[in-house]
């Protein structure tokens, strides 16, 4: 931690935001770091000494249109908090861009790990792996079981021509992050919009679900207690299966160990992408028949948000260590996505 002002953070103007709007709530000088890991929204661990707290803060340029929106974010953490969804508890939304140069917000930090590579949940053995990773798909039906009505957000999006939206949504961020030519990408966009499937029941869907986007920890009797779901940028109402065919994505293997986008599924433990769409299909009820479009339309809007990271860099906006090898990735997601689709 340190006093001086991470970049993108401005700390003396945070902390004048936060004594006008909860009184009390910092007791000493504030610092702060960036937590790395993150390729999209920046997010910071805050500190006043005796508490701490996260900050989250769209990326410095370079921001698209429907992306990275603070109050979206905020709200379904909002909602959510209090169901069997753990979230972290937010404390405040900020829109005055005057305060950080952009709408922020501030939620409770919570205690807890982030498995990102499969070297790191390799060292929690193979039974608390693999329930860990069983764990999380749980937790996703735990998700999509939530009345959106219940808890405020059944306008939260719609639900209606979902799929087709998101096509075409992804299709337009792509052209906008376009500065160079990318084989298969477009072959890609068009057979998924071809082979459409008809949408299931709609549900609060995260977007981004992975283990890398949920902290894990616990008492010592229970260390592998899924403590909260992070990272919600992309929430809406719409598809569920959406975020299974990611999680599925997630759990293939890249072939890539090097990669600075990795998956967990090296990990001795981690069940096959087959077990959790098994596990998952039989706590929702939910068909899954039609899982294999649901992961290339995964491998393709990854392939989209890499490829834009990937122009951010060449803009010299982005803030973090390995941006500079995510152009290489984009390829080979692209063509995950195409065989996936191909193979069925």
């Amino acid at each position: 931690m340190s006093p001086s002002d991470p970049r993108g953070l401005d700390l003396a103007r945070l902390r004048g935001r936060l004594d006008a709007a909860l009184p009390g709530l910092v007791a000493g000088e504030l610092s702060g770091r960036l937590i790395e890991g993150g390729r999209s929204n920046l997010t910071y661990e805050v500190t006043d000494g005796s508490t701490r707290w996260v900050l989250r803060r769209p990326p410095l340029g370079h921001v698209l249109a429907t992306a990275h929106d603070m109050a979206r974010e905020h709200r379904v953490i909002r909602a959510l908090h209090g169901t069997p969804v753990p979230v972290p508890e937010p404390l405040l939304l900020c829109e005055d861009e005057e305060v950080l140069g952009a709408p922020f917000y501030l939620m409770e930090f919570v205690d807890g790990t982030p498995y990102r590579t499969a070297e790191q949940l390799a060292a929690l053995g193979p039974e608390r792996t693999r329930r860990v990773v069983l764990d999380l798909v749980d937790t996703l039906v735990e998700l999509h079981s939530v009345d959106p009505a219940a808890v405020g957000l059944a306008d939260f999006g719609r639900p209606e021509g979902f799929l087709d939206r998101q096509l075409r949504r992804w299709g337009k961020q792509l052209d906008a992050s376009r500065n160079r030519e990318l084989a298969g990408i477009d072959e890609l966009h068009g057979a998924l919009g071809r082979a459409l499937p008809a949408s299931a029941a709609p549900a609060v869907v995260h977007g981004d679900f992975r283990l890398d986007n949920v902290l894990v920890g616990g008492a010592p009797a229970q260390p592998d207690t899924i403590r909260a779901v992070l990272d919600w940028e992309m929430s809406t109402l719409g598809d569920p299966l959406t975020d299974l065919g990611l999680l599925v994505m997630y759990s293939s293997d890249l072939g890539l160990p090097e990669s600075p986008v990795s998956t967990t599924s090296g990990a001795p433990g981690h069940p096959a992408p087959a077990e959790l769409v098994e596990r998952y299909a039989a706590r929702s009820g939910r068909d899954v028949g039609e899982i294999s479009w649901y992961t290339a339309f995964a491998w393709f809007k990854l392939a989209v948000i890499l490829e834009g990271i990937h122009y951010r860099w060449t803009l010299g906006q982005t803030v973090g260590a390995g941006f500079d090898r995510i152009g290489e990735l984009v390829p080979v997601f692209v063509t995950h996505g195409l065989t996936t689709l191909q193979e069925g």
